[in-house]
């Protein structure tokens, strides 16, 4: 009879989850810190808008246009860094090394003085998370940065001015994730592997929605959210948040 495989999915789970309850007990303060910035902007009349590059750019898209979510999230996308999106896919990673692109991108979207911009970056070492919040901030936006806070600790800085995206928020995340992100590792196998990056920064989104939400029903204000099409009367309540929330809503433009 064979011996057991190791249980690696197993394993997996349990990384993720001590990664999340860590996130949950030492980022409780920021996250509450997110959400209320979140709803002091949507009570406000301002806008809400979502950054991430590559692979970080699945917790930013997770929290736009979503069911159960806030209507007036919007995805401040970069064309080719959203996700995997161009050929080859290593292109995009260069072009989060390319100095001014930011400043482009922020001239050209819809963000004013007042809005909040959720920047998202695994490393927050390369030019463009760094300088969509440098650029962010000199606009008058509030600037929300989820990262891993130990990449500024223990790695070099790519951007010109020696900073992290974390030197340039007015609220920063740490995701816990260790350099690298991949949680496991064998003796056979010669890289570890198993990254919890998504995992998790998709769960600090979700929190800072849920606070805000929370938030913004404290204060009497309802919020606007989106119900799942999936669901009866789903597409009419949708219609209704979009009417009365469209100035404020660019991903149906």
């Amino acid at each position: 009879m064979s011996e057991p495989r190791d249980d690696l999915a197993g394993e997996y789970f349990d990384a993720a989850i001590a990664l999340l309850r860590r996130v949950r007990d030492e980022e409780s303060a920021g996250i509450t810190a997110a959400g209320k910035a979140i709803a002091d902007a949507i009570a406000d009349g301002n806008r809400i808008f979502a950054f991430g590059a590559g692979h970080s750019s699945l917790a930013a898209q997770d929290v736009v246009y979503r069911a159960g979510g806030l209507a007036l999230v919007n995805l401040l996308a970069v064309p080719g860094v959203v996700g995997i999106d161009v050929m080859p896919a290593t292109l995009g990673s260069a072009l989060e090394r390319v100095d001014g692109l930011a400043g482009a991108v922020l001239d050209t979207s819809p963000a004013k003085p007042g809005d909040v911009l959720v920047v998202i970056s695994l490393s927050g070492r390369n030019a463009l998370p760094v300088e969509m919040a440098q650029n962010a901030r000199a606009l008058g936006l509030t600037v929300i940065g989820v990262t891993s806070v130990a990449y500024a600790k223990e790695t070099k800085p790519r951007h010109v001015s020696g900073t992290f995206l974390k030197d340039h928020c007015d609220i920063v995340l740490d995701s816990k994730i260790a350099v690298g992100d991949a949680e496991l590792v064998r003796d056979d196998v010669p890289a570890p592997f198993a990254p919890a990056s998504t995992v998790v920064t998709s769960a600090l989104m979700q929190a800072v929605v849920a606070t805000a939400v929370a938030e913004l029903a404290a204060r009497g204000i309802t919020p606007p959210l989106l119900r799942s099409g999936n669901v009866d009367g789903g597409h009419d309540w949708n219609g209704r948040i979009f009417e009365e929330y469209g100035s404020r809503i660019f991903f149906r433009h």
